[in-house]
């Protein structure tokens, strides 16, 4: 990593931006991971239809205008002129492409284009989009699905996703051809990838860099010895424990601020038999009595002191402060070992059980630890958890085609609206896209009811009434066990200006570094 921490400053100069995180993308392919790093990196290269503003509001980016013209029919008005890094032109053709490829088998798209039912061409700039039933957060969904070339895939046989569930790759995981601001110029995952300004970019870049270079340098004490010495401009997360040296450091700060991720535990409630665990022929999930233990045995004000040093917010909901459809007097369970105790009694399990807990262990801010200290809580009701950490590009392969028990996962609503959390967290697994990251199969049909009308309704009122009573079923059947909203903490040079948003994206061309 040294070697590679130095070979990025010999190539510094102010209009090279040098950035550096926990982590790496998992692929170059937009559409074969929902995650937000890999967005966030991907989204510099490849673009949607529609985008956001400074403010997180909806602005135009590959569509100029959109409206609807029934119920379930939206018309896109495509921006002319625009190439992809190629050289070939963004047409109709192209977007109905990406959308149908979003819905393929591979992609892991699919909970935000589920109930597509159809994308035609109109004429070579003009796209409608037909939906299921009517969907009013349509634009806000599709900030997140990108635009791919109908012929660079099929002439790299890349027609499809490749499915990271199984470790799928095809040529679009290490090459990428899109309409961004950036182009990658040369990629090694896991060690670096340049990206370079792509130079026909169809808006102006004033400001911009005319280089990115992105390291993921897994160690915390390293990124921040990057930062302090001038290796690196711009890093994320600071650990919480260094925050204090990073604003102290004579060239750099510290930039911090709300995020709307959520974490969460969730444990599997579908299988008759758990997996990694000690118990044969049963699955204690199933019961929400022990499901409740588990959630009442976490000491969550603990871990907020000691593991995340007072940078997190405990949640009672799978959605946080400013997402639209929080509900801000819902509760979390008490912290109680003693109930937890005699919760586990009742279900028959009260000298507890041997589970292994997945976690990633470069994803968040402190996602092992957070972890090991949900390790040390359970050991209080007699539950022996084994931390099985590992850095992303394994273990979201390996929990999103199941092979889990229990599990850590965080979530951002990409349309900053509850419907998305519900729809695919806490939704029934349908294999269409619903549940898709509901990966213990969770499964109440009156929230799967509630979770269709959300869609639809349209009277404020009413529609934050069918969301709450969703959250109220989801909390009492223990679906999942909230934990916390992490802060934003990116480690700043004095010389490079940011924008940081609530999402935690970074888009390279809101950057600049001054010699």
């Amino acid at each position: 990593m040294l070697i590679a921490l130095l070979a990025i400053t010999t190539v510094a100069s102010a209009q090279v931006v040098r950035v550096a995180n926990q982590g790496d993308a998992t692929s170059l392919d937009p559409h074969s991971l929902n995650e937000s790093l890999q967005l966030s990196l991907l989204g510099n290269v490849y673009e949607p239809l529609i985008t956001r503003n400074r403010d997180l509001s909806l602005a135009p980016a590959l569509a100029t205008a959109w409206r609807q013209t029934a119920p379930t029919v939206w018309r896109f008005e495509l921006r002319q002129g625009v190439r992809f890094h190629d050289g070939t032109p963004f047409t109709a053709d192209d977007a109905v492409f990406s959308l149908a490829r979003t819905r393929m088998d591979g992609s892991d798209m699919k909970s935000h284009t589920n109930y597509i039912k159809e994308a035609r061409k109109l004429d070579d700039h003009t796209v409608e989009i037909e939906t299921t039933v009517p969907f009013p957060v349509l634009p806000d969904v599709l900030t997140m699905v990108y635009m791919m070339s109908r012929q660079w895939c099929e002439a790299q046989h890349a027609e499809a996703p490749a499915d990271r569930r199984s470790g799928a790759e095809n040529a679009a995981s290490f090459q990428a051809n899109g309409t961004g601001p950036f182009r990658v110029r040369d990629r090694q995952p896991g060690v670096r990838t340049v990206f370079a300004r792509h130079t026909d970019y169809w808006a102006p870049l004033d400001g911009s860099p005319a280089e990115v270079i992105f390291t993921p340098i897994g160690s915390d004490a390293t990124r921040v010895a990057a930062l302090l010495s001038g290796q690196v401009d711009v890093m994320e997360p600071v650990p919480v424990q260094d925050l204090a040296r990073v604003n102290a450091g004579p060239g750099t700060r510290a930039v911090t601020g709300p995020e709307l991720r959520t974490l969460f535990l969730g444990m599997d409630q579908q299988r008759d038999e758990l997996l990694h665990s000690s118990v044969k022929g049963r699955n204690p999930f199933k019961d929400v009595r022990v499901r409740r233990a588990f959630y009442q045995a976490i000491d969550i004000d603990g871990i907020q002191k000691t593991v995340m040093r007072g940078a997190s917010n405990p949640s009672a909901l799978l959605v946080g402060p400013g997402v639209n459809g929080f509900q801000p007097d819902m509760k979390r369970l008490p912290y109680d070992v003693r109930a937890a105790q005699r919760l586990m009694n009742e279900a028959g399990y009260g000298s507890g059980f041997e589970i292994t807990l997945n976690c990633p262990s470069d994803r968040y801010v402190n996602d092992a630890l957070i972890c090991q200290a949900v390790a040390a809580n359970l050991a209080r009701i007699q539950v022996k958890v084994r931390v099985q950490a590992e850095p992303k590009a394994s273990y979201f392969p390996k929990v999103l085609r199941r092979d889990t028990s229990f599990y850590l996962l965080g979530w951002t609503p990409a349309t900053y609206d509850a419907y998305n959390a519900m729809n695919a967290l806490m939704a029934c697994v349908d294999g269409k896209g619903a549940g898709q990251y509901n990966l213990g199969s969770y499964c109440n049909p009156r929230v799967d009811e509630l979770t269709r009308r959300v869609l639809t309704e349209q009277d404020k009122d009413r529609r934050n009434a069918m969301i709450r009573e969703a959250f109220q079923l989801h909390a009492a059947d223990v679906g999942h066990i909230p934990l916390h909203q992490q802060a934003l903490a990116w480690g700043v040079s004095t010389k490079a200006s940011v924008v940081q948003l609530a999402d935690n994206a970074m888009p390279f061309k809101w950057m600049s570094i001054s010699p």
